[in-house]
């Protein structure tokens, strides 16, 4: 995996110390699409797996520089927070979405199918739109302003199914976070925001790409300010929202034998509130079957592989406990196997958010019980606060988030 890309919580704790003297300049630098991402931390991948969390990003900017300075930084380290949050009071959005796609897979007639995959490999005919699709295919990678871009060129250019858009970044983005990409999608779309669209500029292309990004012009002219026009969602609906589900911030006291499930949520359970636990097992499951039918990419699939089996390696010096990674079709029945074999009397792992690990657990907390196996899911005392506030717009959310850090109210990684 490219050193790019940090995937392991040493790597992008090094990648973060590099970082974190230039956050004063993000909010400058940040919109900013150069060839080698210099205005940018490049760290997402390692916060979407919790090889390195929001909090511990917060608390040292907050260390070494005044609030003022950087609070467009950390207004951007939060983001991902808000969007877990407003998405678990709404979790039916991720279930449509995805039946969305496979509805569009089967019927969508087969000339808008074969323009997505034109579109989607880079030859759309617009060069610096498939220089963008390109760099995602080959890297995993895309600078935000880049995603922003391709993906109103998607919808309001193309005028392709953003659904299927979303999909194309989610089998393909090694930070792709269920939250994030599909309500990024949705506020390209329109439906995020009820009727306000994000729309690609050719001024906004000119003023913030690298020159060598514009040097081949091929369609550039598809994309002038007078030329792009919103394609109007025909659903504003708002979706109903949801108590959050209230799991515990610390585990109970659990004195039979334990096992802890280390999934891609949450990669670092040495910093987590399991911390102090004393388990006899630490599992993690890869699932080959379950990457093959959401149709993610090879390095999409290694960028998993590596975060796990990083998580795993310190679980083991950290726990000075048995590890266990393996490849299974079925993540429920691979970990019920496991807890079985080791007579466990108790499974314990972080709550995962909303997404295809969280689906795992209905059928996991089933089968563990037929066992007389108990499942306990925790949740970071971050997570905890953060999420509720997650109510409505990201500003409303950043208001009080911005109270909480200013008073120095900020809950830390382990409770």
């Amino acid at each position: 995996m490219s050193d790019d890309f940090p995937l392991t919580r040493d790597s992008a704790l090094s990648r973060w110390r590099d970082f974190q003297p230039q956050v004063q300049r993000y909010a400058s630098q940040r919109n900013a699409v150069t060839l080698d991402h210099r205005g940018v931390s490049r760290l997402s991948p390692a916060i979407r797996f919790g090889l390195l969390r929001p909090e511990e990003i917060v608390r040292e900017t907050l260390k070494h520089h005044e609030f003022e300075r950087v609070e467009k930084w950390l207004q951007e380290v939060c983001w991902r927070s808000y969007w877990k949050g407003w998405l678990e009071m709404r979790p039916q959005l991720w279930q449509e979405w995805r039946s969305r796609v496979h509805h569009l897979r089967q019927h969508l007639d087969a000339a808008t199918l074969r323009r997505c995959q034109t579109v989607a490999s880079g030859q759309s005919g617009v060069a610096i739109m498939d220089r963008f699709a390109q760099e995602l295919i080959q890297t995993g990678y895309l600078h935000n302003h880049a995603r922003m871009w391709w993906a109103s060129f998607w919808i309001h250019v193309e005028r392709l199914p953003w659904e299927l858009g979303a999909d194309f970044f989610f089998q393909h983005l090694l930070d792709a976070d269920p939250a994030s990409n599909t309500l990024s999608w949705r506020w390209v779309a329109g439906l995020q925001t009820a009727g306000k669209t994000y729309l690609v500029r050719r001024s906004n292309l000119e003023r913030w790409c690298a020159p060598e990004l514009l040097q081949d012009k091929t369609g550039l002219k598809q994309l002038d300010d007078e030329h792009v026009t919103a394609v109007l969602p025909n659903d504003l609906s708002t979706p109903n929202c949801h108590e959050l589900q209230p799991w515990p911030e610390q585990p109970p006291i659990l004195a039979q034998r334990i096992g802890l499930w280390l999934h891609a949520e949450d990669a670092s359970l040495e910093t987590s509130p399991l911390r102090s636990l004393r388990p006899t097992s630490v599992a993690a499951i890869t699932s080959q079957a379950s990457y093959t039918r959401l149709g993610l990419s090879a390095l999409r699939q290694a960028s998993l592989a590596q975060a796990l089996q990083d998580g795993i390696l310190r679980a083991g010096r950290h726990f000075a406990c048995e590890t266990v990674i393996q490849d299974a079709a079925c993540t429920a029945t691979a970990l019920t196997n496991w807890a079985l074999e080791r007579g466990l009397n108790h499974v314990v792992a972080m709550a995962p958010t909303v997404g295809p690990v969280a689906q795992v657990v209905k059928q996991l907390r089933t089968r563990l019980a037929q066992q007389n196996i108990m499942l306990h899911l925790i949740r970071r005392p971050w997570d905890a606060e953060m999420f509720p506030l997650a109510r409505s717009g990201f500003f409303p959310f950043w208001e009080k988030t911005r109270a909480r850090l200013l008073r120095g109210s900020l809950p830390s990684s382990e409770g």
